[in-house]
């Protein structure tokens, strides 16, 4: 198999196929290879092949995963002319579970039809620029679309029916440095294939070398041979990611006011319970300065009035669950009125580099705190950071702490003994230990016991009720499968209170769980339609739960929300996160169930996502409710969620790190819809 792909594009116009001109593609037989990693730990690859005669060329791709345990594949053909004009496309998803076609392309005359898993067939008329493509489109085919767009000189976009279009934008040249030879690379940032945008390269031949791309988790594809310069495409990849957030804040920003007033709002301030109608907020240095009756607040002449009269203002909210692998993430959570996140996990040079361009050179997002990932041995293991001994379990403590990280985050796959080195190390510096109850230790009690701060998942949370089992053994139904008695609950809840364990339950995305296979997410996620179309594929639609086990799998979760509703009335902290399966409306969902059920009142679902986190990560006196003297984290919403929950919906506004912002543009900056649309 070769190393390199050997194409050699010259500068000149393609020709139609009719033409008596041969075609540069005619006759081509090329093979090659690309590494897929994620969190830059290698999970598998991608062969492909390309191989034409006088009219077509056919590409074929497959690509292997074994992605933490789970095996799966797609395999993927692209026939186009020798033109390179798309003639059709198939790609299908293979797991050990199923095998689902996600995409279909074909082109009959000037109509294309369009079939996406699931979703009814789109056919339209082809534009004269056109290529399809799907979200998950392997490197081998993506490679094509590349060719097409520099071979055509394409000025703008190319169509991409039904999703919109694909553009290209040279960044820069690069070299690698391969074997001690210097290689040039051309840099470009590629929009509209995932949501936001990856960062390619290609050689001089204008080859595909390597792709970064995100949407909600980072991978890299690096051609087989290229391996050395991962690095050099990491770093790239931050550098344009962090490009696009200065120009958000650039757009988006605009120009604030250092002192600003809030005028006529009913505030919810989240210490007290009753509402406090048409008040007055003076922010001075992104800090509340006053709160007081609007008719008795004297507003400074220097400020900037913001008329919310009517509107309901609450603390700015926490996700403790999030991992934000792109900067599209920094306006959709200001959008919802979220203004602080706990990162649970990501890449360390991007996580860090995004943390900073918001809290150092104050770019538009929310606050970030982070939690390291580490995991331990084998092919379950999750990203490049592990910790498989004592002396790897150190290095990866002082590693997080020297880069201003919060906490440390336990995986899946880590020992016992590491988990007990892990914490010990984090705790004589001051950092926490938050996550997984590692599946060697299988037990959640001795989880906490080996100085686990805080525990990640309901489903794992709840293995402490039961004593006499290991996580292991109780079953994805366990709160239908096994007896629950008062005993049970009370003895769990006195164990966690002894050891302060603060509670990170992701319940909405257990409530998701539920779906049954063959319904959009909006059957329980009314918003998921306002997703940036590049998200469909791997989130409006979900799997699915089997219907046979939807009924099933509701009565589970039914019955883990009143136990986690009694959690939290012992006063055990709980607090609200989401594991990014809907981007942008997950934590609304998040809370919504606490109150539908866990039997939380509205204020105490608020509270999860506000002063409980805030006192939780060591920030109680700096934000979490609105008060004189503490950061100005506000949410301005249309209606008051303490009559309903499910006004949480209703952000319009949000202030932090003393900036003002309307959601409507920060929502249609990462291709979502607003809520009027």
């Amino acid at each position: 198999m070769k190393l390199k792909f050997t194409l050699k594009l010259a500068l000149l116009t393609l020709v139609c196929s009719c033409s008596s001109t041969p075609s540069k593609w005619q006759d081509i037989n090329e093979e090659g290879k690309f590494l897929v990693y994620r969190r830059q730990s290698q999970i598998g690859e991608e062969t492909y092949s390309i191989t034409s005669n006088k009219d077509t060329i056919t590409v074929t791709s497959i690509q292997g995963e074994n992605e933490r345990g789970r095996i799966s594949g797609v395999e993927s053909k692209l026939y186009l002319t020798t033109d390179l004009e798309p003639l059709s496309y198939v790609s299908r998803r293979i797991s050990n579970k199923d095998t689902t076609n996600i995409f279909k392309m074909e082109v009959d005359g000037d109509q294309v039809s369009i079939w996406e898993k699931h979703f009814d067939v789109v056919t339209s008329k082809k534009k004269d620029v056109f290529f399809g493509i799907n979200s998950n489109i392997p490197a081998g085919i993506e490679m094509m679309l590349y060719h097409f767009y520099l071979d055509k000189n394409i000025k703008g976009g190319v169509s991409t029916l039904p999703r919109g279009e694909v553009s290209m934008t040279f960044k820069k040249k690069d070299t690698a440095v391969i074997k001690g030879a210097k290689i040039p690379l051309d840099r470009y940032v590629v929009e509209g294939v995932n949501w936001g945008g990856r960062t390619i390269w290609l050689d001089e031949d204008e080859n595909l070398i390597a792709i970064v791309k995100a949407n909600t988790q980072i991978r890299e594809l690096i051609r087989e041979g290229y391996e050395e310069a991962k690095s050099l495409f990491i770093a790239g990849n931050v550098e344009e990611q962090i490009s696009a957030l200065q120009k958000y804040t650039s757009d988006l920003k605009g120009d604030q006011a250092n002192i600003k007033a809030l005028v006529g709002g009913d505030i919810i301030d989240g210490v007290k319970g009753a509402i406090q109608k048409n008040m007055t907020i003076i922010i001075e240095n992104g800090k509340i300065k006053e709160i007081g009756s609007s008719p008795e607040t004297k507003i400074p002449e220097n400020a900037k009035v913001i008329d919310v009269k009517g509107k309901t203002l609450m603390p700015g909210m926490w996700d403790m669950h999030a991992h934000s692998n792109q900067v599209q993430w920094a306006p959709a959570y200001l959008a919802g009125g979220v203004t602080t996140i706990r990162d649970n996990g990501n890449e360390l040079e991007f996580a860090t580099a995004f943390r900073d361009e918001i809290a150092k050179n104050g770019a538009l997002g929310p606050d970030i705190l982070l939690a390291g990932m580490t995991d331990g041995p084998g092919p379950k293991g999750n990203g490049i950071i592990r910790a498989r001994s004592v002396e790897e379990a150190k290095e990866v403590v002082a590693l997080y702490h020297k880069n201003g990280y919060e906490q440390i985050k336990i995986y899946s796959s880590i020992e016992p003994e590491i988990l007990k080195v892990l914490a010990e190390e984090a705790h004589k510096i001051g950092m926490t230990v938050t996550g997984h109850v590692p599946n060697p230790v299988n037990d959640t009690r001795m989880a906490v016991e080996g100085g686990m701060d805080m525990l990640s998942h309901y489903n794992r949370i709840l293995a402490a009720l039961f004593t006499d089992k290991k996580v292991s053994d109780i079953g994805p139904y366990f709160m239908v499968d096994n007896e629950v008695t008062d005993d049970m609950v009370n003895d769990a809840i006195a164990f966690y209170l002894k050891h302060g364990t603060v509670l990170d339950v992701t319940f909405g995305l257990g409530v998701m769980r539920t779906l049954p296979k063959g319904n959009l997410m909006e059957t329980i996620e009314p918003d998921a339609y306002r997703m940036a179309y590049e998200l469909f594929e791997g989130k409006r639609f979900r799997a699915g739960t089997n219907p046979l086990l939807a009924n099933k799998s509701k009565l589970n979760i039914m019955r883990s929300g009143e136990v986690i509703g009694k959690f939290y009335k012992a006063g055990i902290p709980i607090v609200a996160g989401t594991d990014n399966f809907a981007p942008g409306f997950a934590l609304f969902l998040e809370l919504e169930s606490y109150v539908k059920f866990c039997d939380l009142t509205p204020l105490d679902a608020i509270k999860t996502a506000t002063i409980i986190p805030a006192k939780a990560m060591g920030y109680g006196d700096v934000t979490g409710t609105l008060e004189v003297g503490k950061e100005a984290d506000i949410a301005i919403l249309e209606k008051n969620p303490l009559e309903n929950i499910e006004n949480i919906r209703t952000v319009e506004a949000v202030i932090t790190n003393g900036n003002y912002y309307e959601s409507e543009p920060l929502w249609h900056a990462t291709d979502f819809k607003a809520k009027n649309d």
